[in-house]
């Protein structure tokens, strides 16, 4: 890990005291997890916790009492979040990467979400709902968008439209111009509080947009006053991995639980699975699959990373494969809870069982558009035949 060492509510933490903290935390999120389900958000206990960690202010500019933290760190701390609560590190991590998008928005923006208060917290849908028309200065806003993680927890939004003839853009919203419609009834991530959100004839000044071709192309406004090398990133490279690395922290408690039970069944003989070589065979693919998942992570971070802190943009090449990467990773994380929850016993099926809320939060998330790996396995495998790469938000 990095020595970065930066201001949080708590006074001057470094990054290994602040995975220190949230893996102090877990205890406490395993815990709340009955009210987490039972609220369908996280709980304001858990926000209040991570707020006084620093966790929202992991990727938000010094400039506005951030920490400019690098990917590697910030999702270190999203996996050690959902070993114990993958909603909660569902929620909390899209929450925290909002500030990432904001820092390359224009300034005004900026002001406008930190300038009272750098704990103003931002959700987000990202889907092009939204009925847009231009006006002077700006744009009239409609529209009804689903899956807005965290939103209750939040003050701001940013939403999805298409401009005709102009293309894709984010819209910064602030709460006063939306309601939050309550209909996150899910079978898995039940705490994440993704509700929808309608805004109805709203203005959006054009400082409070973000237009998709600027973060494809890394010519963002806010780069000239965010210089540090983390705002040089391509912005989907963070947000995509926000959504699927969650998964890799459920499936580390789903090997736990399952090894757990194993050694813990009533014969009072625990070897006569854990000496099984079937049951040692599903544990170590479990195992190996988690250390591909999160060696692809970090060696691609580590490649992006190096590349523009020497000033070097990442090819359109990489930027296609690492997109297919963070698409595979729900697929691969259900192959693992399957493996797993198949053979836990008959206590997994009763409601309750903490093997079956990680079996049903990662294939909750294998529902996100972001997580469907079939449009990026043809993007990738287009460019590699020579045709033109066809996804923008990469």
């Amino acid at each position: 890990m990095s020595v970065v060492q930066a201001k949080t509510a708590t006074g001057t933490l470094s990054v290994d005291e602040m995975m220190a903290a949230i893996t102090a935390m877990q205890p406490r999120l395993r815990e709340r997890a009955a009210e987490t389900k039972a609220l369908r958000k996280v709980p304001q206990a858990s926000i209040d916790e991570l707020q006084e960690i620093g966790f929202f202010l992991a990727l938000q500019p010094k400039r506005y009492g951030g920490l400019e933290l690098t990917p590697q760190d910030f999702f270190r701390m999203q996996i050690a979040l959902a070993e114990a609560c993958m909603s909660t590190a569902w929620a909390s991590g899209i929450i925290a990467v909002h500030a990432f998008q904001i820092a390359v928005m224009d300034d005004r923006a900026q002001q406008a979400i930190w300038g009272d208060s750098i704990h103003t917290r931002v959700s987000s849908s990202y889907a092009p709902m939204g009925k847009v028309t231009p006006v002077d200065g700006g744009f009239k806003l409609s529209g009804r968008w689903g899956w807005s993680s965290g939103s209750d927890h939040c003050t701001w939004a940013l939403l999805g439209a298409i401009i005709p003839g102009d293309g894709y853009r984010t819209f910064l919203v602030p709460k006063g111009d939306y309601e939050i419609i309550d209909t996150w009834q899910s079978m898995g991530l039940e705490g994440t509080g993704s509700n929808d959100i309608v805004v109805d004839d709203v203005f959006v000044p054009d400082y409070m947009t973000h237009k998709q071709s600027d973060g494809f192309a890394c010519t963002n406004p806010g780069q000239k006053v965010n210089t540090a090398p983390l705002y040089q990133l391509p912005w989907a490279q963070t947000f995509i991995r926000v959504v699927c690395t969650p998964a890799i922290g459920a499936c580390k408690a789903a090997v736990d639980l399952y090894k757990h039970a194993v050694l813990n069944k009533a014969s009072g003989d625990p070897t006569k699975l854990a000496g099984d070589t079937q049951v040692q065979e599903r544990i170590a693919a479990a195992q190996n699959g988690i250390d591909e998942m999160e060696a692809l992570l970090y060696r691609n971070f580590d490649a992006m990373m190096a590349l523009v802190e020497a000033g070097k943009p990442v090819p359109i090449e990489d930027r296609v494969r690492y997109r297919y990467h963070a698409s595979l990773v729900i697929t691969k994380s259900i192959g693992i809870v399957d493996s797993l929850f198949e053979v836990a016993g008959g206590q997994s099926v009763f409601l309750g069982s903490e093997i079956q809320q990680r079996f049903l939060d990662i294939h909750t998330a294998r529902a996100h558009v972001a997580n469907n790996p079939t449009s990026f396995a043809r993007n990738l495998g287009g460019l590699g035949l020579g045709m033109e790469n066809g996804d923008f938000f990469v």
